[in-house]
């Protein structure tokens, strides 16, 4: 009995292991196939997204092209390739400057934020309106400011002119008649004519912001006059610009207890300055970059003033300070210090040197007293305007409408300091206003000086263009916080953690650009005009007309 039941017992177990073995050959056919059938469609969407993918780079390539050209703009972060050095290459990412070889930014900036190029960019919309191509005033040979004399030949004597003193750091100069052999600032400088400081749309304007942006540093003055601290830094190539450097956070605002006159001057206001500006359709203030610079071996180490020299020390926590000499704000008290040595702070480009290009300074006709107690005339008489209008140079031309541009300028980004302004002396009482130092405006978001606007609201005057701007820019496609929060993005010092101007500061930009509008309606009102379109019998009372 026991010898039957072994063999039955072994078949058992041959058949289980069988049954086994097929149901696990089941099972990995059913993956083989279930895989195979995943496999298909997603070979079939990484083919169509690589495809996808191509094609947006196609149309992110021709879109950055399309960008530089009808919004200029864009040149502050991103020059066209032919403009860079042949050994390095920059790419468009977020608004910022790579380098070809490591892949990363210059230490010009922070991280990519959140304010770089968007798919619908209201800016370009903006720039490529009707309003900002106007048809302008012929430039004859007298409108340009500067101009290359081709008589000149060249030679060794006069090449010597533009070689340093002490020659160390600064480039050979091999510069002709032709523009091509110009360096930007040169460019700029030559780009300078009676009706602005550069056109729009501006090819230089990108190869110049570069250069401001990451150009070697090899000199660094402390400038003198004014209140506060400034330096002049010079580049290799003879260029020049001025630094702001940073005295308070960017999100830092105002104490409300400090007078305008009292106020820190900040380098955030300078760059967002240039940019309204622009947006504004002015172009009256020199190019503007953020940039870092290392306090020791960008102002220290080639410095040749001997006063500022004397001014550096370390600070109890190890940071290299420094603070210069001025009328109220350089002392150990007040002293900008790095981090370690890293320092944040605005460069604006140069005007051409006043051996050049004489300036004309010019008292405002609404400047504040400066006094705690005092106010001034325009803030108790009722009918100063009509006496200004009365005076030269407000009683012809545009002057008067050119200072009230200044007005609406200062009042959208809440600057009480603006006592001068100047103008080239070349072109006498017809041409443009300088809006240069502009460090304390942006300094209060919470509250709108209204007084600013008192040559608008005295005077009922304003430009055509001007007027057809701003109610541009309160439209919800275009909208004035939105095209400064892109314009912005594309500075190099914009980060998404602290960007140059904080939303309540742009908040504030739409709210008083409205308090403008109604002005001006008012002001239309007043005179029999009509607020909308216009073309009613006050109109030409308000509105100076300088758009066919």
């Amino acid at each position: 009995m026991r010898w039957v039941m072994r063999p039955r017992r072994s078949r058992t177990v041959c058949l289980s292991v069988a049954s086994i073995t097929l149901l696990l050959h089941l099972l990995l056919l059913c993956i083989s196939f279930s895989s195979v059938f995943q496999t298909q469609p997603c070979n079939s969407s990484s083919s169509s997204s690589s495809s996808s993918s191509s094609s947006l780079s196609s149309s992110s390539s021709v879109r950055d092209v399309l960008i530089y050209h009808a919004n200029d703009i864009s040149g502050l972060a991103s020059p066209p390739a032919e403009t860079m050095p042949p050994d390095t290459i920059k790419a468009h990412r977020g608004g910022r400057f790579r380098d070809r070889k490591s892949g990363r930014r210059p230490p010009v900036g922070g991280e990519a934020g959140g304010g770089g190029m968007v798919s619908a960019s209201k800016l370009r919309a903006l720039f490529s309106h009707t309003l900002y191509h106007l048809p302008s005033p012929p430039i004859t040979e007298e409108d340009w400011l500067l101009k290359v004399n081709p008589k000149v030949q060249p030679s060794e004597e006069s090449s010597l002119m533009w070689v340093s003193a002490l020659q160390d750091g600064y480039e050979d100069v091999q510069w002709n008649t032709s523009s091509d052999s110009h360096p930007p600032w040169l460019r700029f400088h030559l780009g300078i004519s009676r009706w602005h400081l550069y056109p729009h749309p501006d090819p230089n304007m990108g190869p110049l912001a570069q250069q401001l942006a990451t150009h070697r540093i090899v000199s660094a003055v402390q400038k003198s006059g004014g209140t506060q601290m400034k330096l002049v830094m010079s580049f290799p190539n003879y260029g020049q610009a001025m630094f702001k450097p940073m005295k308070q956070e960017r999100d830092e605002e105002t104490n409300f207890n400090l007078y305008y006159f009292s106020d820190f001057e900040r380098h955030n206001a300078e760059i967002a300055a240039f940019h309204l500006d622009r947006i504004l359709g002015y172009r009256r203030i020199p190019p503007v970059v953020g940039r870092l610079v290392d306090v020791v071996k960008d102002i220290k180490d080639v410095t040749t003033d001997h006063k500022l020299a004397r001014t550096f020390f370390s600070s109890a926590v190890g940071n290299t300070c420094f603070y210069g000499q001025c009328s109220y704000y350089c002392s150990t008290e007040h002293a900008v210090c790095g981090r370690p040595t890293t320092l944040e702070g605005s460069l604006a480009v140069m005007l051409p040197d006043l051996s050049l290009a004489t300036r004309r300074t010019w008292r405002s006709p609404w400047r504040r007293s400066y006094s705690r107690s005092k106010l001034a005339k325009w803030e108790t008489e009722p009918d100063y305007c009509s006496t200004v209008k009365k005076t030269a140079p407000y009683d012809k031309g545009t002057r008067l409408v050119d200072l009230i541009d200044l007005a609406i300028l200062d009042f959208l980004m809440s600057n009480m300091d603006r006592h001068h302004y100047e103008t080239f002396d070349k072109f006498g009482n017809d041409t443009f206003l300088l809006h240069l130092d502009n460090g304390r405006a942006f300094g209060r978001h919470s509250k709108d000086e209204t007084s600013i606007l008192a040559p608008l609201t005295q005077c009922c005057k304003i430009r055509r263009s001007t007027w057809l701007r701003l109610r541009l820019l309160v439209l919800p496609h275009f909208r004035l916080s939105d095209v400064m929060r892109e314009s912005l993005g594309q500075d190099p010092l914009s980060v998404a953690t602290t960007p140059l101007l904080t939303e309540p500061h742009l908040a504030a930009l739409d709210r008083r650009l409205a308090t403008v509008l109604q002005a001006v309606s008012r002001c239309l009102e007043e005179k029999g005009g009509r607020a909308g379109t216009g073309g009613g019998p006050g109109d030409d009372e308000v509105i100076y007309n300088d758009v066919a």
